[in-house]
């Protein structure tokens, strides 16, 4: 039996627009986590036609509120961070989630097998993938849910 992308996405889906703040996509995931009953690093960002435009995860915010020059700063004990962390954060509140969403995305069909995924996922270094037919959102694959996929099948 072929395992496939299908076989393993899943299909209850919690999509963020482009033009909404960072302080409303960090309580979009804080509802789908509680919905979910797991946590939720990313999620896809659509269009106005429900078209996948971006991917928007934790990796993404984190990159943001980061400090582009800290490699320079050493070991920090010589400048004031006072309020570095609150001033970052006031910050990227207000920040869209179309400024700062990955656009570069890697998608996949239903039927793409489970091995190509995997390849996919390690090689890209992604943590979920969305699946797509005819530039339709079907699902979404976590790394999470391939992993316990084969789990299952090694303790089978």
């Amino acid at each position: 039996m072929q395992m496939t992308a299908r076989d393993v996405m899943t299909t209850r889906l919690h999509t963020l627009k482009s033009d909404q703040t960072v302080a409303d996509a960090v309580r979009i995931f804080r509802k789908a986590s509680e919905e979910e009953g797991r946590k939720v690093f990313g999620m896809t960002v659509t269009d106005e036609s429900n078209r996948l435009i971006g991917m928007l995860s934790m990796y993404d915010i984190l990159l943001f509120i980061r400090p582009k020059h800290i490699h320079v700063w050493g070991t920090m004990d010589d400048i004031d961070i006072s309020g570095l962390v609150e001033n970052a954060c006031d910050r990227t509140r207000t920040i869209l989630v179309g400024d700062i969403m990955s656009t570069d995305l890697i998608s996949v069909t239903p039927d793409t097998h489970l091995m190509i995924l995997l390849d996919l996922m390690i090689n890209k270094h992604v943590r979920r993938i969305p699946v797509l037919e005819n530039d339709n959102i079907l699902g979404i694959v976590y790394i999470s849910d391939l992993f316990y996929n084969l789990l299952d099948k090694l303790s089978a």
